[in-house]
C-alpha cells in the first residue's frame, strides 16, 4: 500500500532550483555559540550596537550567502551570526537538488517536516536572539532566506521577542496568517516565484501595525527564488544586481529598524 507524502512546502521554485557554485572566500570564521556548535560570524565583536542573525537557505552554509552576511556585517557595523539551524543533521545535499523521482521529492519534503521545521527552528533562532543581548548587543535584527523567512517571521510575533526588526527574503511557505501577531517591524522581499495575493495581503496587514513607518516592502518581480541565497549566479549580471540591491535595501531597512 502505497503512502501520500505530506507535503510541507509547496513553493515549486524552491523545490527544484538547484544552487550554484560561488569562488567567494568569506572573511567570517566559524565558532561555538549559544548552544549551537557551529555558527558563521562575521564582523566586529561583541559586545556591539548591532547584531544581526542569518537563517540560511535549506542548503546551509554557502558562499553566496556568507557573502551577504559579510556585506550586512560591513555597511551595518555589525556583529552577523549565521547559526547551523540543522545540526546535527546535514543541509540539503546538493547532489540530491532538482529531485528527480518520487522518492527524492519525498525525501526533500521530509526535510522540510524535519531539520526545517519551522517549529522547532524557531525556538533556535529565539535562543540566539536572547544571547546576543545579553552579551551586550543594543539591537537585535534577524533576516530569513527561503524557509528561513517563516521562521524569522515568527520570532518577531512572539512575546518579549528579543528582536527589534526581521526581514524575509523570497520567503517559502509564505503565509499571512504568519504576519498578523508582528511585534516588530517587517521588511518583505519576495521575488517572482512566491505568492503575491499572500505578499499583498502582508503588506496590508502590517500597514495597520504600530510600526508601519518603519515597515518595507519591495517585491522583486524580475527575478526567481533564491537570487539572494546559495542560488545566486553573482557571474550573470542581472542577479549580481538583484544581490547587491536586496542587501543594500536590507542595510537600510535595519538601519531604520534601529533608529
Amino acid at each position: 500500500m502505497s503512502t501520500a507524502t505530506v507535503i510541507h512546502n509547496s513553493n515549486e521554485a524552491c523545490c527544484t532550483i538547484p544552487p550554484v557554485k560561488s569562488d567567494y572566500a568569506p572573511k567570517g570564521s566559524y565558532k561555538s555559540y549559544a548552544g549551537f556548535t557551529k555558527v558563521y560570524v562575521t564582523g566586529p565583536a561583541l559586545p556591539a550596537d548591532t547584531a544581526i542573525v542569518t537563517v540560511f537557505d535549506i542548503f546551509g552554509f554557502k558562499p553566496q550567502t556568507q557573502q551577504g552576511a559579510d556585506i550586512l556585517a560591513e555597511q551595518l557595523n555589525a556583529h552577523v551570526v549565521m547559526p547551523d539551524f540543522f545540526e546535527p543533521d546535514d543541509a540539503l545535499p546538493v547532489e540530491a537538488f532538482p529531485p528527480v523521482t518520487d522518492a527524492d521529492k519525498a525525501r526533500l519534503q521530509a526535510f522540510f517536516g524535519g531539520p526545517a521545521n519551522p517549529g522547532p527552528n524557531l525556538q533556535k533562532l529565539l535562543r540566539v536572539g536572547h544571547a546576543l543581548k545579553a552579551d551586550g548587543a543594543k539591537f537585535v535584527g534577524a533576516y530569513g532566506l527561503c524557509w528561513g523567512g517563516k521562521v524569522s517571521v515568527l520570532a518577531g510575533s512572539v512575546p518579549e521577542t528579543p528582536f527589534g526588526g526581521i526581514a524575509i527574503v523570497h520567503p517559502a511557505m509564505l503565509s499571512a496568517a504568519d504576519s498578523e501577531g508582528l511585534k516588530v517591524p517587517l521588511g518583505i522581499y519576495p521575488s517572482k516565484d512566491e505568492p503575491i495575493e499572500e505578499y499583498e495581503k502582508i503588506v496590508e496587514i502590517v500597514s495597520k501595525n504600530p510600526y508601519k513607518a518603519k515597515n518595507d516592502y519591495k517585491f522583486y518581480k524580475d527575478t526567481f527564488h533564491g537570487f539572494a541565497g546559495a542560488r545566486a549566479d553573482l557571474d550573470d549580471p542581472d542577479n549580481k544586481k538583484y544581490f547587491e540591491d536586496l542587501y543594500s535595501t536590507l542595510v537600510r531597512f535595519f538601519t531604520n529598524a534601529k533608529a
